[in-house]
């Protein structure tokens, strides 16, 4: 009798272990197959921080006091604005000492052209003199002695001319130096009122009156309105279709639900070699009223659209290369294999399958761990 309720328990436990791997083996699995999608955006994701494209650190170009600062952080300043001033004390009086010599090369060039003026004039007399006294010594009427004498004052006359007008030529000469000079000096003078030069917003105040200023030193850092924009770092292996004019949204850290609409517009030709990524810079459209440089931004850029595409999540593809892969189908009631290629990957991780599957074949979008070639399966909605 024991041994027979022992036969009994030995079959129950096969006819269980037969029926749990028939469960498990040899059932139709559901699988999730993918739909056709329509319209569906490619997009690549980028990470970055808010730059300007003009950004200038501006200061003086000769060492002074500050005296002034007429401008802070924050401020929105046109082109032309004084923005800080140094102590120009002593500049002014060399530009006054520059206006006196000035003043004094004009006397002397006034001076040098009106004897040049007198020694035109004494030319033009003793060369009539010396034409009259030789027609009278040509007809008897005078002596030769007189006339050659005549000559004599005409000819020293035209070299006392030449000597003035190479007087009135020096005076011009130095003249222009004194002008020159004194140019200099103004020049040197405006340089101690430094300007905004450009449309800008100051983006920082680093030196504040009382200061000694060498060349050089900044004193405020300007970013040009309208010049903002976002520099977003992309993967390479995601950077392929990037073009400019493509649309794209930048999501500021400080801004995480008020994406600004913007558009690609330079692509950098030099990749970061250690991180692999591609420099991309996205200017949104109609910026904030105030920006935080360095503050960092998510970037979001459509690079195309698919009409119609089924898409696989790459944790469903084996052997993914970036281009091809193996994916699951169901063909004739039964699991298989089939090498696809793919057009573009999604945000979200999915893959759009170009060729390499008929339409009319089911491509399971979740794999399974009883996943087996040649297994009974049927195709469900994801």
């Amino acid at each position: 009798m024991r041994v027979r309720r022992l036969l009994v328990l030995a079959v129950l436990l096969a006819a269980a272990a037969a029926g749990a791997w028939w469960y498990a083996t040899g059932r139709p699995l559901a699988v999730p197959v993918a739909a056709l999608e329509r319209d569906v955006p490619i997009r690549v994701f980028g990470l970055g921080t808010i730059e300007a494209q003009v950004l200038s650190r501006v200061g003086f170009e000769v060492p002074g006091t500050l005296t002034e600062v007429l401008a802070d952080h924050g401020d929105r300043v046109a082109a032309g604005t004084v923005l800080a001033r140094l102590n120009a004390a002593s500049q002014r009086a060399r530009v006054a000492k520059a206006e006196a010599a000035v003043l004094s090369a004009e006397a002397a060039v006034r001076r040098a052209e009106a004897q040049r003026d007198r020694a035109e004039a004494l030319l033009a007399q003793r060369q009539a003199t010396a034409a009259r006294r030789r027609a009278l010594a040509a007809r008897g009427s005078g002596s030769v002695e007189a006339a050659e004498q005549a000559e004599t004052e005409a000819a020293v006359a035209a070299a006392d001319l030449a000597v003035n007008r190479a007087d009135a030529a020096v005076a011009a000469a130095a003249l222009a130096d004194a002008r020159a000079t004194l140019l200099v000096e103004r020049t040197a003078l405006d340089k101690r009122t430094l300007t905004a030069p450009y449309d800008a917003v100051v983006i920082a105040r680093t030196r504040e009156p009382g200061s000694a200023l060498n060349p050089g030193e900044a004193v405020f850092t300007l970013a040009a309105r309208g010049s903002l924009w976002a520099l977003a770092h992309v993967d390479e292996g995601r950077a392929g279709d990037l073009a400019l004019g493509q649309p794209a949204t930048v999501t500021m850290r400080s801004r995480p639900g008020a994406p600004l609409a913007g558009e690609v517009v330079r692509i950098g030709l030099e990749s970061d070699r250690v991180t692999e990524e591609r420099r991309v810079y996205v200017r949104c459209r109609q910026c904030p009223e105030t920006v935080y440089l360095g503050e960092q931004a998510e970037v979001v850029i459509e690079t195309g659209r698919l009409p119609a595409a089924r898409l696989v999540p790459e944790a469903a593809v084996h052997g993914f290369d970036g281009a091809a892969g193996t994916v699951w189908t169901i063909e004739d009631g039964r699991l298989a294999r089939r090498r696809v290629r793919f057009a573009a990957r999604t945000l979200d991780a999915r893959l759009a399958i170009t060729d390499g599957l008929p339409a009319e074949v089911p491509v399971a979008v979740k794999v399974g761990a009883g996943f087996a070639v040649g297994r009974a399966a049927r195709a469900v909605a994801p």
